[in-house]
């Protein structure tokens, strides 16, 4: 194995700064609820709305301001979304009336949670795909009450059009025009003017993810996010330009986003090391910024022995994003197991699934691949079991109980199990 090109080390970054702000933004927000909430969005946001809540009005002028084939894109994504969401819907069944022995019936109930709040980022770009993302699955679930946050446009008291349609077209029950650590805290614990949530979903900046691990417990959450990731696997066949596009697709995200090329051809690295550069040239400027310091810092090429060798790497690092750009990518496809979301062939462009090919883009990052998949329409689901017996099934099964009780120093349980004989 060879580094062709070498990233900067992350190294444990110090969160004390990070988590102690959060701590007292939640704290303001549960103590002084929506004054606090507004001194935040003011201060952060430069967001002074009278009311967080969007009207119906505004999302009407939204719908205005697009023009029909922006409007009819969004569409198109959201059927592709929905249509897996439904699909993925299906496959969470109940059962009914399972019995492990003659007297014991067992079932269980799938029922979604009540309310979720979906996050939707806007600070960098209006990353309206985020929000067909996580409000259609949830209302696909069936969540009664699905609510959706976005920050205004800087210097606005207006949420941008494409992502406030995108949310009334998704389904959204009730969006509001907040951001940051404040938001999370406030559909976590609500205000005055916000009812709580049972769940938040949704990526955000380093305080929105703090805010979201500093809430849990008293919401769900799906994950805590980082800065995007993808790991490329590619063989000399692979497209060194094609290479480089979807590297730096991820890399645009942010300047501590990751993009790893694992090869067995040096001939490929080296060309796409070269295509990067020509890539970076042509970027709009606000574009370059991000992608130029991701690639330089956390940009990275490596030369292996044969392509078996990039399966354990691979699932070491645990990516949010993986593609398989190989000729024969079936003879090593099974053999991953840590990955968000995978990508197989130099056709299958990881944008693809970022936008509008029908799976989520709300994926696991900083190797969580290795214990969750992404946001998917199971994660607004709860498996709650019940259970009935007979007299004869309790008085069959009671003896046991009781043993097991007794064996573990908890009389009163086995007393509980002893009355059913």
């Amino acid at each position: 194995m060879e580094i062709i090109k070498e990233s900067k080390q992350r190294t444990a970054q110090d969160r004390r700064d990070v988590r102690n702000a959060v701590s007292a933004i939640i704290d303001d927000v549960i103590d002084s609820g929506d004054e606090a909430l507004r001194k935040y969005c003011g201060k952060f946001d430069d967001n002074h709305r009278e009311s967080f809540r969007i009207s119906k009005e505004e999302i009407r002028e939204a719908y205005e301001s697009l023009t029909d084939q922006e409007l009819a894109d969004l569409k198109a994504a959201h059927a592709n979304i929905k249509a897996f969401a439904a699909a993925q819907r299906g496959m969470v069944t109940e059962i009914h009336d399972f019995r492990p022995q003659e007297g014991i019936s067992l079932s269980d109930r799938v029922i979604p949670v009540g309310s979720c709040l979906c996050y939707v980022p806007g600070g960098r770009f209006p990353l309206y795909s985020s929000a067909l993302m996580l409000i259609t699955p949830a209302k696909e679930a069936g969540v009664q009450r699905v609510v959706s946050c976005s920050p205004v446009m800087r210097g606005t008291d207006k949420m941008n059009p494409k992502t406030l349609v995108a949310m009334d077209l998704a389904g959204a029950d009730e969006i509001y025009a907040v951001s940051g650590a404040q938001a999370v805290a406030a559909f976590a614990y609500g205000t005055d003017s916000i009812r709580p949530v049972d769940m938040i979903v949704g990526p955000g900046n380093q305080y929105v993810a703090e805010a979201k691990r500093q809430c849990y417990g008293q919401v769900g959450i799906d994950f805590v996010a980082g800065p995007s990731e993808v790991l490329i696997v590619a063989d000399k066949d692979a497209a060194p330009d094609i290479i480089a596009a979807d590297l730096l697709a991820q890399s645009e995200h942010d300047p501590n986003a990751k993009g790893i090329l694992l090869t067995d051809s040096d001939e490929l690295g080296r060309a796409v090391l070269q295509a990067v550069e020509d890539e970076l040239k042509v970027l709009p400027e606000e574009n370059h910024a991000n992608a130029s310091a991701s690639w330089r810092d956390y940009g990275e090429i490596v030369l292996l022995d044969s392509l078996e060798e990039a399966v354990p790497i691979a699932n070491d690092i645990a990516p949010e994003h993986l593609e398989l750009n190989v000729a024969d990518p079936d003879a090593i496809f099974e053999k991953f197991v840590n990955y968000g979301s995978m990508f197989i062939g130099g056709n299958t462009a990881e944008v693809f699934g970022d936008y509008a090919s029908g799976t989520n883009h709300t994926l696991p990052t900083m190797r969580a691949a290795r214990y969750t998949g992404g946001v998917w329409t199971g994660m607004f689901l709860k498996v709650c079991t019940h259970q009935s017996m007979t007299r004869a099934g309790a008085a069959s099964i009671a003896p046991l109980t009781a043993r097991l009780a007794r064996g573990e120093g908890l009389e009163g349980h086995a007393i509980a199990a002893d009355k059913r004989k």
